[in-house]
């Protein structure tokens, strides 16, 4: 019987690394009191074990998870990956533990605490990369549709067919400002790229005209003696009006570019992303 260990596992942050975290904790029959990443273990003080990402250990523990739990454990627990939950790495290994021994059926043990925690956080998730699906609002910047978002959650791998398949014959750009990350596209090619910082320039005087013009469009079809500000920010949150057009606080930071990023929209308006 595996034991609650007085240890704490530490991972590269990819999938794969929890994975093989999880591999680890089977191999040494043991419970770690977390999984974290590098920079969360320096006031540790319990001893920290370093997890190395290994491929075939992944690959492993990959094929486990459809083979003894099912196709839609696998999808649950790569959604959960993706949320913004604290020890959702725990969690994770824990829900595996008892989807490994009780199959399929864990996906409706909604009593049990880790069940219902990640559920919590996977709905949480689904929510909040539908919302943006209908609040981003992109500008045009040298012939590039861009757009900025500000998630809780790691969201660009739920919108990426969305839009893909919305505008499969533009080019563009949205950038997680939280995560650091950017999803990029030009025709029939699509990649989510780490990105430190995003400069882009001043909108011309076509792009100022258009947002003035969706800001009077959204204005004019409102039904005045229907005004009802706490329904719209229960359908339409406030912390996601910081870029939606029609409020006018479309912001883009103009900050020092870092690590090169200086010629991302140049490369993309160029055909030189891929």
């Amino acid at each position: 019987m595996p034991t609650t260990a007085n240890v704490v596992y530490q991972y590269d942050g990819s999938f794969d690394g929890l994975l093989c975290s999880v591999f680890e904790s089977y191999d040494k029959k043991e419970i770690p009191l977390d999984i974290v990443l590098p920079d969360a273990t320096q006031m540790m003080l319990v001893p920290i074990k370093n997890i190395p990402t290994d491929s075939g250990k992944a690959k492993r523990v990959l094929a486990s998870i459809p083979a003894k739990i099912g196709f839609l454990a696998l999808d649950f627990v790569q959604h959960a990956f993706l949320t913004c939950f604290t020890q959702k790495e725990l969690y994770i290994l824990l829900f595996l533990r008892l989807g490994y021994r009780h199959g399929a059926n864990v996906m409706e043990m909604l009593a049990d605490d880790v069940v219902h925690t990640m559920v919590k956080a996977v709905r949480h998730l689904d929510r909040e990369s539908h919302l943006f699906k209908g609040f981003i609002r992109f500008s045009i910047f040298n012939h590039i549709l861009v757009a900025e978002i500000e998630p809780k959650n790691y969201v660009l791998p739920l919108l990426l067919q969305h839009f893909c398949e919305r505008y499969p014959e533009e080019r563009f750009l949205i950038y997680d400002k939280t995560h650091g990350m950017a999803l990029v596209y030009q025709p029939y090619q699509s990649a989510i790229i780490p990105i430190d910082d995003l400069v882009l320039p001043e909108p011309d005087e076509a792009e100022e005209s258009y947002r003035e013009l969706w800001q009077v469009f959204y204005n004019t079809i409102e039904i005045k003696g229907r005004h009802n500000p706490k329904c719209r920010m229960n359908l339409m949150p406030k912390r996601y009006w910081k870029y939606m057009t029609e409020f006018g606080n479309t912001q883009y930071n103009h900050r020092k570019v870092l690590k090169g990023q200086d010629g991302l929209l140049k490369a993309l308006s160029h055909k030189e992303l891929f």
